[in-house]
């Protein structure tokens, strides 16, 4: 058994104004990077190598937890939306009204125009995370939520139609167990990066 800890990136500028990041490569903004420098990692990963999508605010925010800049791996960066990048759900909704929800219904096999869906996020993480196993040894992945979601749905067999069974916080870390397959199960989820 191998585990594997996901971390999201702190907030942007996007966040805040809840436009569609994917992979359109925003860095942290001023108070996302103070927000993660009070961030202090569980005792629990202690020792664990560190790993990070390549984009900036993944980047930035590894570099901040760990203290030093981690490799990245482009198959962690977040589920690409395509021409829907930019936008926020809401006007999408609005906009294409039964034909989004008809869309979203579709869950796993969701996908903007040009982007990709969470099955494929899933092929791609799955693939780094057979390295990890095959490895054995325990790492920390700072991600994006697509794809910490995504690794939920692999381990519990959500299939990704409303929410999920239980919460993915943002600030926390999610730690997840991988057999000798590489197959991922739930160890401990909602581990919290803000001081109690």
């Amino acid at each position: 058994m191998t585990l594997v800890a996901f971390i999201r990136h702190g907030d942007t500028d996007w966040n805040r104004r809840g436009l569609i990041q994917g992979s359109s490569d925003i860095g942290l903004d001023e108070e996302g990077r103070a927000l993660v420098g009070c961030w202090r990692v569980p005792d629990a990963l202690a020792g664990f190598a560190w790993v990070s999508s390549p984009l900036k605010r993944a980047r930035d925010t590894a570099r901040i937890l760990a203290g030093y800049v981690p490799p990245t791996d482009p198959r962690l960066a977040e589920m690409c939306w395509g021409a829907w990048e930019g936008r926020t759900i809401r006007d999408l909704r609005a906009e294409f009204g039964d034909l989004m929800k008809a869309w979203e219904a579709r869950g796993l096999d969701f996908c903007g125009p040009g982007g990709e869906s969470p099955r494929q996020v899933q092929a791609r993480v799955g693939d780094w995370l057979n390295g990890i196993a095959r490895a054995a040894k325990p790492v920390v992945a700072v991600s994006h939520r697509g794809v910490i979601r995504t690794v939920y749905a692999l381990a519990t067999g959500w299939d990704m139609v409303g929410r999920p069974p239980e919460r993915l916080n943002d600030d926390c870390a999610h730690v997840f167990s991988l057999d000798e397959a590489a197959r991922p199960s739930v160890h401990s989820l909602n581990l919290p990066l803000v001081p109690q």
